[in-house]
């Protein structure tokens, strides 16, 4: 089956009040039970609030993103369902329960690493 990934960007959870934070993350932790239990969760999280570092070809460390993006990933979700309008029900109801609006896109698959984690899988 296909991966999605489910995120949303920094910043998009600053309009939520302190005092709201503990029911927030009550309910983001039940949509999270809601995924794990009807098998389609793969991984998520949030990302800290911090520049990130850029890795060039030949090794180069540098601040990034870059000056001209605009937006960086706040926390993410990979979610493995059937089909695009499965992922989307999925980040509704993520988007309900983080109170920000959640963008959609699905992963390229990779043939050779699955083959690669069944392997490894196999070897323990």
């Amino acid at each position: 089956m296909p991966e999605y990934l489910i995120s949303f960007n920094d910043g998009a959870m600053d309009h939520i009040p302190a005092e709201d934070w503990p029911d927030v993350g009550k309910a983001s932790h039940e949509v999270v039970e809601e995924a794990v239990n009807a098998g389609v969760w793969v991984y998520g999280g949030g990302l800290e609030r911090q520049r990130a570092s850029v890795v060039a070809t030949d090794g180069m460390v540098t601040d990034g993103p870059y000056p001209e993006t605009k937006e960086v990933i706040g926390g993410f979700s990979v979610v493995d369902v059937a089909t695009r309008e499965e992922a989307l029900a999925w980040a509704a109801k993520i988007a309900a329960a983080c109170r920000c609006a959640q963008e959609v896109r699905e992963l390229m698959p990779d043939p050779e690493t699955d083959a690669m984690l069944r392997e490894a899988a196999r070897r323990r």
